[in-house]
């Protein structure tokens, strides 16, 4: 390129463009312009799981109830983000209990004490096999014992006598 055509092509200064957008939503400072101030991009915070009040649910399921038209349902729930499976499962709580139904539960497993007792006699379980296999260990130490005390002479019922008495 000649001299005399990069000096027509000109360049806006950066100082111009700093509070100006680009098409990439790139800030001036080489950051997405989305990106929070001090958060590592690589970690993702986890998402919150959506919970709905049984108010909501009800006025969605009454929403949902007066639709007539084909399509209606479908813009409902692109409307409040919400997918099917959440009508059909509103419906079938709303079904066994109305408003009680509705209300959110705890997830997860249920204590259960008899749970809680067959995990105990596991565990006891456990510890008596240990045992039984210390005892025999012990029961055969004690028969090695009583066959090196008779090749030696020693009578078992003897105590060892050390020069002290």
């Amino acid at each position: 390129m000649s001299n005399r055509l990069k000096e027509s092509i000109s360049v806006a200064p950066v100082e111009e463009m700093e509070g100006a957008r680009r098409a990439t939503e790139v800030s001036s400072t080489g950051a997405p312009a989305n990106a929070a101030v001090g958060s590592d991009p690589e970690v993702l915070e986890r998402p919150q799981r959506r919970r709905f009040t049984a108010k909501y649910k009800l006025q969605v399921l009454q929403q949902a109830d007066a639709c007539t038209e084909a399509g209606e349902i479908g813009a409902l729930l692109r409307r409040e983000g919400l997918y099917s499976s959440h009508l059909s499962s509103w419906r079938r709580l709303r079904a066994s209990g109305a408003l009680a139904g509705l209300t959110p539960r705890k997830r997860g497993r249920k204590a259960d004490p008899a749970r809680q007792q067959i995990r105990r006699m596991a565990e006891l379980e456990r510890e008596n096999q240990r045992l039984r296999a210390r005892l025999a260990k012990a029961e055969i130490i004690i028969d090695v014992q009583k066959k090196v005390s008779s090749l030696l002479g020693i009578a078992p019922n003897q105590a060892p006598t050390d020069g002290r008495e």
